[in-house]
């Protein structure tokens, strides 16, 4: 129930702001905040991927989690500052804090677990082989035989 009090309150409040906000500042300085914030959130998007494209290219190893939380938050902070609102703007710019980004990933990193990928047994595990049939390329007189047989 309060996930669609919040999706009905969240366009409520941003309408409410442009209209509070928008009559301070005018028409013209409201537009141009929204497309500022926007390319404002296009370039941090762009900067993060950019970032985390070269760090894959580079074959850095095992990245840690925190930077990679930090980027993903800040790539958070670029799609809110895309969209169109003073409330969403307010939360990106305030994402960009590094402060906040680290006190954000200690609290949710308090309330997530990490499980590994390790296997407790065999019995998971089939160990099989195969071998590729191609029924019309494979046939001699009417039986298919295995590929390694084939006359090439």
């Amino acid at each position: 129930m309060w996930i669609f009090a919040l999706i009905l309150a969240w366009p409520m409040l941003e309408i409410g702001l442009f209209v509070v906000v928008g009559g301070g500042l005018g028409l013209w300085t409201t537009l141009a905040w929204v497309v500022l914030s926007a390319t404002l959130g296009v370039g941090l998007i762009r900067w993060q991927g950019m970032g985390a494209l070269r760090e894959v290219r580079g074959g850095g190893g095992i990245v840690a989690l925190q930077p990679m939380a930090h980027s993903a938050l800040i790539m958070l902070s670029g799609i809110l500052l895309i969209l169109p609102g003073f409330f969403t703007d307010f939360l990106g710019l305030v994402l960009l804090l590094p402060f906040v980004r680290t006190a954000l990933i200690a609290l949710l990193a308090s309330r997530v677990q990490a499980h590994g990928f390790a296997r407790h047994g065999q019995a998971d595990w089939v160990d099989a082989e195969y071998e590729e049939v191609v029924p019309e390329r494979d046939k001699i007189g009417g039986v298919t035989r295995p590929s390694k047989w084939r006359e090439d």
